[in-house]
């Protein structure tokens, strides 16, 4: 039997060695909701990255909306691809300020795990039918916690679910000045801004592609400040936040400076605006909603049918603390792909036709 130190033990005392203090080190996590015993190979974190990328949930994301729904073109963003464009670009900005690459990937693969069918067209539906304070990231949390491994759950870290709970922005600042709205680790503070950076470099790919908008309706503050390409806006993006960033009375404080920031917020409202809103996606999203509205009051009205999806997800052994069918229900359609959904309502609601 040796003494020597686990190839677990070595990354973390390479991790302090070279991490900035304001990083979260793997050694110092604040814990799992059920404690075990440490790996011989990997960190926490690295444990947590894996046990995401290993999840149905994180699989179900290759056939989720990300703006344009169910595309048929490869060309287009799935949630997927937006996941692990998030990832690449938040371990690039740890891996620059000398912070825990491996949590900011964590996070960034579990921060959509929530996100139901169809995009945000789905998440308003839930918030309308089953309850105003639906969100995808507290759906995320729940995955994670208590929908995984037929209700075991994936037993994260504190700070990955932290992470994954306080991704979400909404229509707020990309930064905002309360403390008490961030992540509690700057990694996560890092995903919550990657996530801005990706999707508002890939929706404008996508919606110039689509043909929903021209390159040329750009704004050209836009254009001048951030660049003409996808590379160019990433770059900068990432360049600016990595460079303005301060140490602010002892707390790593992230910052992009005025300039980028009024070109991201410019190009946001542009993209809200003009794609987001637009006809032709927001005629997709009724669309949307109506499956899902329509998905929901069947399996709640057929307990058998909804036992049946329930065991057909690996979903049935969630349930057995009492759960009100609503919730059950929310949670079966929330996990749900744009196709699963579909081929559902086609086979619960289209007329069969006769042999």
């Amino acid at each position: 039997m040796t003494n020597s130190p686990s190839i677990r033990e070595a990354f973390e005392a390479r991790e302090r060695s070279f991490m900035s203090p304001h990083g979260c080190l793997s050694s110092a996590s604040r814990g799992r909701l059920k404690p075990e015993r440490d790996s011989l190979i990997r960190t926490a974190f690295q444990r947590d990255r894996d046990r995401i990328m290993y999840s149905n949930a994180f699989r179900r994301l290759k056939h989720k909306t990300q703006v344009f729904l169910s595309p048929l073109d490869d060309q287009y963003r799935t949630r997927l691809t937006h996941t692990l464009e998030v990832a690449q670009i938040a371990r690039t900005i740890a891996r620059a300020m000398r912070l825990n690459e491996d949590l900011a990937e964590a996070i960034s693969l579990g921060h959509d795990l929530g996100h139901p069918p169809f995009g945000h067209s789905g998440e308003t539906a839930l918030k309308e039918i089953f309850s105003a304070d639906f969100s995808h990231n507290e759906q995320g949390v729940r995955i994670v916690d208590a929908l995984e491994k037929n209700g075991r759950g994936l037993n994260l870290t504190y700070e990955v679910r932290d992470g994954i709970l306080r991704h979400s922005k909404g229509y707020g600042p990309i930064i905002p000045e309360d403390p008490a709205e961030l992540p509690c680790t700057v990694e996560g503070q890092i995903v919550r801004v990657a996530d801005i950076m990706a999707y508002l470099n890939h929706d404008l790919d996508d919606a110039i592609r689509s043909g929903v908008i021209l390159a040329e309706q750009v704004p050209a503050v836009c254009r001048r400040v951030l660049g003409g390409s996808h590379s160019d806006r990433a770059t900068t993006m990432v360049r600016d936040l990595v460079f303005s960033s301060r140490i602010i009375d002892g707390r790593f404080t992230l910052q992009i400076s005025q300039a980028v920031a009024e070109a991201m917020h410019e190009l946001r409202m542009f993209l809200y605006e003009n794609v987001y809103r637009s006809p032709r996606v927001h005629g997709e999203f009724i669309k949307a909603k109506k499956i899902i509205s329509e998905l929901y009051f069947f399996f709640l009205e057929h307990p058998q049918a909804l036992r049946r999806e329930l065991n057909a997800m690996g979903m049935a052994g969630c349930y057995d603390n009492g759960q009100p069918p609503e919730r059950i229900v929310c949670d079966l359609i929330a996990s749900m792909t744009d196709r699963h959904a579909l081929n559902l309502y086609e086979k619960l609601f289209f007329p069969s036709p006769m042999v």
